[in-house]
C-alpha cells in the first residue's frame, strides 16, 4: 500500500565533499573492475579451487542482501502487524533495500569466472531447477525489481504521474515483496547445509536458515534505525526518535530470542562443549554471541532513557552481528582443507568499498531530487 505519511524533498546540492569523497573510491573500484573483466578473477583476486567464493560473496551478496533488508523488516511491521505508524520510515528502508539488492546482484556478475555466459540464466533450457542457488538467484532479481516498484510513488509526487493508478501495482508488489526475501534469506542459510563436514560443527545445522531469516529481520531493523540517524544527522533534521524507541524493542526481543535459540540447537544436537574447545573457533562464536547479547541487553536496561547516540551504536553492533555470523558461515568457518588459506586481497577490498560508495551516491541523488525522507512535522 502506497504510505499516506508526508514527504520532502532534502534540500542542498547533490556534489559535496562526502560525495567527491564516494565518487574517488567509485572510479578507483571501476579501474579495477576493468583489469578483473579484462584479466580474470585471478589478477585481482586471492580466490582459489578451495575458497572459490571469497569477500565478493560473503559481504556484496550475503551480507549486503541482509543491510538491504530494512523494508522487508519495517513491511513486517507495517504489514502484518499492521503497526501503520513505523510508515515515515519506510520509503528510506525501501531505498536502501533498493540499492543493496541491485548491487548485491551486480556483485554476482563480477563474482562470476565465465560471466559472459550469465545470458544463459534467461534461457529456461539451462535452469537447474533442484538447485538452492537458482532459488536464490531468481527470487533476489524478481526481489530487485518489486523493490523498485514499490518507490514508484516517490517518483510519481516528483513528476505529477497519477498515484492511484499505481496503488494496486504496489500493493501487490508490497505482498510479493514480503514472500520473496523469507525465501531467499532462508536459502542462503540452506546452502550451507550441503557443506557437511567443510563447515564448523559450531556454525553448521539444519536450523541455518531459521538462523539466517530472524537475524535478517533484526539486521532490517537496526539498518532502518542507523539509516534515519544518520540522514537525520547528516541532513540536520530532526531525530525520529519516538519510533526509534518502539523500533528498538522489536530489537531486543529478536536478538535475545536469536542467542536463546542458537544455545538450544547446540544442546540439541550435543555441541554445545564445542563452544570451549575449537580454539579460535570458539573465540568467533564468542564474539558473535557478545555482539548479539550486548546490544540487546543496553536497550532493554536503557529502555526508558534512550537517545540517538545510544541507539546508533548500538544499531551498529547489531549489524555487525549479523554480518559477523555470516561471514562465520560463508568463510571463517569454512575449512575446504589444510592446503588452502584466502585473505581478500586489496583490489577485492577496493571493488567492494567502490560499489558501497555508489549505494550512498545514489541514495544522495535520490533524497536531494525525490521526496523520500519524512517530511520535519511528522
Amino acid at each position: 500500500m502506497i504510505q499516506e505519511s508526508k514527504y520532502e524533498v532534502v534540500r542542498g546540492k547533490v556534489i559535496t565533499r562526502t560525495f567527491l569523497l564516494f565518487t574517488f573510491f567509485f572510479l578507483l573500484s571501476l579501474i579495477l573492475l576493468a583489469v578483473r573483466f579484462t584479466k580474470g578473477l585471478g589478477a585481482v583476486t586471492n580466490l582459489s579451487d578451495g575458497y572459490p567464493w571469497g569477500i565478493w560473496i560473503a559481504y556484496d551478496v550475503v551480507v549486503g542482501s541482509a543491510l538491504g533488508c530494512g523494508g522487508y523488516a519495517l513491511a513486517i511491521l507495517i504489514y502484518i502487524l499492521n503497526k501503520r505508524e513505523f510508515s515515515p520510515l519506510m520509503r528510506s528502508a525501501l531505498l536502501t533495500s533498493a540499492l543493496g539488492y541491485t548491487m548485491a546482484g551486480f556483485a554476482v556478475i563480477i563474482d562470476l569466472g565465465r560471466y559472459w555466459n550469465v545470458y544463459g540464466f534467461a534461457l529456461p533450457n539451462r535452469w537447474n531447477l533442484s538447485s538452492v542457488l537458482f532459488e536464490v538467484a531468481v527470487c533476489i532479481m524478481t526481489y530487485t525489481l518489486i523493490l523498485w516498484i514499490e518507490l514508484t510513488p516517490v517518483i510519481a509526487e516528483k513528476t505529477g504521474w497519477n498515484r492511484k493508478k499505481l496503488e494496486k501495482i504496489v500493493m501487490v508488489a508490497a505482498v510479493i515483496g514480503l514472500i520473496l526475501p523469507t525465501m531467499h534469506q532462508s536459502s542462503l542459510g540452506s546452502i550451507q547445509i550441503i557443506s557437511l563436514k567443510k563447515l564448523n560443527p559450531l556454525w553448521h545445522s539444519g536450523f541455518l536458515p531459521l538462523f539466517f531469516l530472524s537475524s535478517v529481520i533484526l539486521m532490517g531493523y537496526a539498518v532502518a534505525s542507523a539509516e534515519s540517524l544518520l540522514s537525520s544527522l547528516y541532513f540536520k533534521r530532526p531525530f525520529e526518535m519516538n519510533l526509534l524507541k518502539k523500533l528498538s524493542i522489536y530489537m531486543v526481543y529478536i536478538g535475545f530470542g536469536w542467542i536463546i535459540l542458537r544455545f538450544i540447537e547446540l544442546i540439541f544436537w550435543g555441541k554445545i562443549s564445542l563452544v570451549f574447545t575449537q580454539g579460535f573457533y570458539s573465540f568467533m562464536f564468542w564474539l558473535e554471541v557478545a555482539l548479539f547479547f550486548i546490544p540487546s541487553y543496553m536497550l532493554w536496561k536503557y529502555r526508558k532513557q534512550l537517545s540517538p547516540r545510544k541507539i546508533f551504536v548500538f544499531s551498529i553492533i547489531y549489524l555487525f552481528a549479523g554480518a559477523l555470523y555470516r561471514f562465520n558461515v560463508y568463510l571463517i568457518g569454512w575449512n575446504p582443507g589444510s592446503n588452502w588459506v584466502y585473505f581478500p586481497s586489496m583490489s577485492e577490498t577496493l571493488i567492494t568499498i567502490g560499489i558501497v560508495s555508489f549505494e550512498f551516491m545514489i541514495y544522495l541523488i535520490f533524497v536531494k531530487t525525490f521526496p523520500v525522507l519524512p517530511a520535519k512535522e511528522v
